[in-house]
């Protein structure tokens, strides 16, 4: 059974059903007003710096999909959290997240961006040797080390977490993913697991990295910014929402489609609903009917957001003709409806708000879903405060 048929028969979570057939009950009372954000969430750079001291540098967080890393013995370099972090799969499949560091000077163990394909890590400067589990393995002259427990000097591990065909990491222990597991489950649903990575492209957007989410909070939007690209694809303002712990769970769906097909059937329903997940504190993971974008939001400054953007696909493709299909859809999404349009639309956000035009953001009740996603980062820097 390949993986298109291992995906195929999996049926959706509890709260995938409920959340697709809440898309054509009314609105409930508390989303049926205007709400606002103030300007200042976006232009702010103390709030900013509270941000990052009190959300990305404390809680679980998506670092990339499972299959960056497809097999056993491979290892790739993570810069872009603002730490120097190595991802590795060990010989027994286990992925794990170190500070790419050696034990011995600090030199930088891996270079670059792209996996590699490593039985062990050697740091190009002593060469002390590391397993892919993070173990110290060997170094030149331990003659010269008299007394060196290798124990106590493998490579610094954070806490880790791979479900659902994503990779979680916490800058800091302890690290609680309770979440992340419910989380797992509907990715798992879907068959995320079961997916081979196409593509992966990181882009500069100048811009808040809560604008950046906000465009993928809300359904008001996209007939109207994307209508020459995905907008004819979906029926306007016919959406719903919920959490998942401080995460977002939101679905568009066509509710006339909806009406004639088996909801537990998964194709069927990915057909008929899109899903998608707005995790704190910046990953998105957007279900297409037949593929999946995961796009990892890495704040550099309270104007300056980094977005990798990795396109997954049911299985490799196999002929010319399905490898361009592949790269039509790639196209579309990574430099059509995200770079031109979305990403775009945050950075002329951004310019505008900075000018002191506009003091809050109005929101209506299409847009509900920004309130929302505003609240619970208000929560966690209050936790973390």
């Amino acid at each position: 059974m390949n993986a298109i048929d291992i995906a195929a028969r999996r049926q959706p979570t509890a709260g995938q059903l409920a959340l697709a057939r809440r898309i054509a009950q009314p609105l409930p009372p508390e989303e049926r007003s205007i709400r606002h954000v103030p300007a200042s969430a976006y232009t702010c750079p103390a709030r900013y710096a509270a941000e990052r001291a009190a959300i990305f540098d404390r809680m679980p967080q998506i670092l990339c999909p499972s299959a960056l890393l497809p097999s056993a013995g491979m290892a790739v370099a993570h810069d872009a959290t603002g730490r120097p972090l190595l991802v590795t799969r060990d010989k027994n499949g286990i992925a794990r997240v170190f500070l790419n560091v050696c034990r011995h000077r600090g030199t930088r163990l891996v270079e670059g961006s792209e996996p590699q394909c490593a039985a062990r890590l050697v740091c190009p400067y002593h060469a002390w040797t590391y397993a892919l589990s993070g173990d110290l393995l060997a170094l030149p002259r331990p003659d010269t080390f008299p007394e060196l427990d290798k124990q106590a000097m493998g490579l610094t591990e954070l806490p880790s977490m791979e479900a659902g065909g994503v990779i979680w990491f916490a800058p800091e222990a302890p690290a609680d993913f309770s979440d992340c597991d419910a989380l797992a489950a509907d990715l798992f649903a879907m068959g995320l697991d079961t997916h081979v990575l196409f593509r992966r492209r990181m882009h500069q957007v100048k811009a808040n990295w809560k604008l950046v989410m906000d465009a993928f909070l809300e359904s008001y939007h996209v007939t109207r910014l994307h209508a020459q690209t995905i907008g004819r694809f979906f029926k306007d303002g016919v959406t719903a929402g919920d959490l998942i712990g401080p995460h977002q769970r939101s679905a568009v769906g066509r509710a006339e489609e909806m009406e004639s097909i088996d909801l537990c059937d998964m194709t069927a329903l990915r057909r008929a609903v899109t899903f998608a997940y707005q995790l704190l504190p910046g990953a998105l993971i957007i279900p297409s009917p037949d593929y999946f974008n995961i796009m990892v939001l890495f704040p550099q400054a309270h104007d300056l957001t980094l977005v990798e953007d990795f396109m997954l696909i049911p299985e490799e493709p196999q002929t010319d003709k399905a490898r361009e299909h592949w790269e039509r859809s790639w196209r579309l999404l990574d430099e059509g409806v995200f770079a031109a349009e979305d990403f775009r639309a945050a950075e002329l956000g951004q310019q505008g708000l900075q000018s002191g035009a506009v003091s809050q953001l109005t929101l209506g009740t299409l847009e509900t879903g920004i309130a929302r996603y505003h609240e619970a980062v208000e929560h966690a820097l209050r936790l973390g405060g």
